[in-house]
């Protein structure tokens, strides 16, 4: 069941989503060589909880750590640990806030130091396919119409989409209906209405789409070991477009046209 948020409780996800915003930017702000991905959990959970949040993942269906930190040819789920990050590495960073029973999700990829030229474009295709599906994000149109973008455009560059994982709705739990695939054809799935808070979430593969899960339980990987890309944003759906709730500066984008 999908419910439509009101005023209050969009101003406790835009909070949620401004704390999110702040930890990725301490990431931007700390990734470097020679440091583990499980101090740059540590980095994440202390903006987190000195913003009077709760990290949304400690815990969630028993994982372990506050952020999912996914290196290279790990697409998503990656438990923070002694792993350390090297030159060239490219590291996904999942975060989320839980802000007075409000939650805001933000996936985004990082260089570490300088990343070869392949791997640049892996991320800009990523980010950009994000952009991409939000263009259909507005009401009146299909939940499929942001899928099918997101698709086209990743498979027009020569990429490919792991087949079983998705975006989400978002609010006061951090996994809400409906499922929101990143490929497949448009007209297809509910009507976007105001009021309505999802994660969009494109996850781009630079080799095959099979993946498998480590034997963790929680991390998968690339079967092919290429490398992997994954960029979220939380929005919601507006009268007139979307807006971006997991950002330090609001941002409202009305329709086109």
């Amino acid at each position: 069941m999908i419910h439509l948020k009101t005023a209050g409780e969009l101003q406790k996800m835009r909070e949620a989503g401004r704390i999110v915003a702040l930890a990725h930017e301490c990431v931007h702000c700390n990734i470097r060589p020679g440091m583990t991905t499980k101090q740059l959990n540590a980095l994440c959970e202390d903006v987190i909880v000195k913003a009077g949040a709760i990290p949304s993942f400690k815990g969630l269906y028993g994982f372990p750590a506050a952020t999912c930190i996914s290196v290279n040819s790990l697409l998503v789920h990656g438990i923070p640990d002694d792993t350390i990050l090297k030159e060239g590495d490219i590291v996904s960073v999942d975060i989320g806030a839980c802000y007075q029973g409000y939650h805001g999700d933000s996936a985004w990829t990082y260089a570490v130091g300088v990343i070869d030229e392949a791997d640049q474009r892996l991320m800009q295709i990523s980010e950009a396919s994000l952009f991409e599906g939000l263009k259909y994000a507005k009401a009146g149109n299909r939940l499929t119409d942001i899928s099918h973008a997101i698709g086209e455009f990743v498979f027009a560059h020569g990429y490919s989409i792991p087949r079983d994982y998705t975006g989400h709705g978002v609010g006061k739990n951090i996994h809400e209906d409906p499922a929101v695939p990143n490929f497949g054809p448009a007209g297809y799935g509910v009507i976007l209405k105001p009021g309505m808070t999802i994660a969009v979430e494109p996850m781009v593969l630079a080799g095959r789409p099979q993946t498998r899960v480590l034997k963790d339980g929680w991390g998968v990987i690339t079967k092919d070991g290429a490398k992997a890309a994954h960029y979220e944003h939380t929005i919601a759906i507006t009268n007139n477009g979307y807006e971006i709730l997991t950002t330090l500066i609001k941002e409202e984008h009305p329709e086109n046209g």
